[in-house]
C-alpha cells in the first residue's frame, strides 16, 4: 500500500515558507539522497502555488538539459511523475504539464477521503510536497506516513511545519545523516501505540 511521505527541507525550528530566505546551498551528496528517496515516488501531491513554480522550472531544466547530472535525473523524474494540485475553489486551473490534474477539496473531509482513496490504490509511494499551507494541511489531518526533514542549521521567522497540530504526535527515529553544509537529514515515521504516562515532574524522569 502506498505511502504519504513528506520530505522536506526546513530549519531548525521548523520553518517551511519561503525557502529563498534559510536556504544557503544544496551540496552534491544531499542532492544525490534527495533523488534516492524521490525514486521510491510516482506521485506528487502539490499545492497550485508551489506547482506553478515547478511547471516554469523543470520542463525547462529538462528540455535545457540544465543544471548537474543529479538535477537532470530529478527534472526527468518531476516531468514523468503524476502531478496531483489541489485547490479549494479550482477557480485558477493550473498551467498545463505532463500528467498533471487538477484535484478540487472543498473541505478538509474531501481532502481526507481523497488521500485515503489514493493511498488504497496500487503504486509506489506519494511524495507530499509544497506549498506549506498545503503541506501543514495534511500533517494536520494525520495522513502523514513517514518523514524525512532536511535541517538546516538557521533559525529563522516564519511558519512552522507543525503550527496547526491539534494534538501531540509521537515519532519513531528510523535514521540520520549530514552533510558538509550543516545540514541534518532526519527520517521518521510515526511511532505505534499511545505516548507513555505523563510524569508529575521534570526530576522524576531523572530518577
Amino acid at each position: 500500500m502506498p505511502k504519504i511521505v513528506l520530505q522536506m527541507m526546513t530549519t531548525l525550528n521548523g520553518r517551511l515558507d519561503d525557502p529563498a530566505a534559510w536556504i544557503h546551498d544544496v551540496v552534491d551528496d544531499q542532492y544525490r539522497e534527495i533523488d534516492r528517496i524521490y525514486s521510491t515516488y510516482d506521485t506528487v501531491l502539490v499545492g497550485r502555488t508551489t506547482y506553478e513554480e515547478m511547471a516554469a522550472y523543470w520542463p525547462r531544466a529538462l528540455s535545457e538539459h540544465a543544471g548537474t547530472e543529479t538535477n537532470q535525473v530529478m527534472a526527468e523524474r518531476m516531468n514523468t511523475y503524476r502531478k496531483l494540485v489541489f485547490s479549494r475553489s479550482g477557480d485558477h486551473p493550473p498551467t498545463e504539464w505532463a500528467n498533471t490534474e487538477q484535484v478540487i477539496v472543498a473541505t478538509d473531509d474531501d481532502l481526507t477521503r481523497y488521500l485515503v482513496d489514493l493511498k488504497a490504490q496500487p503504486g509506489k509511494d506519494i511524495h507530499l510536497s509544497g506549498g506549506s499551507s498545503f503541506a501543514r494541511s495534511v500533517l494536520a489531518l494525520g495522513l502523514v506516513d513517514e518523514f524525512y526533514f532536511f535541517v538546516y542549521p538557521v533559525i529563522s521567522p516564519g511558519v512552522s511545519s507543525f503550527s496547526e497540530i491539534p494534538d501531540q504526535r509521537g515519532l519513531e527515529l528510523v535514521g540520520t545523516e549530514s552533510y558538509g553544509n550543516g545540514v541534518v537529514e532526519v527520517h521518521y515515521v510515526p511511532r505505534e501505540g499511545a505516548d507513555p504516562p505523563r510524569p508529575n515532574s521534570f526530576t522524576d524522569l531523572l530518577a
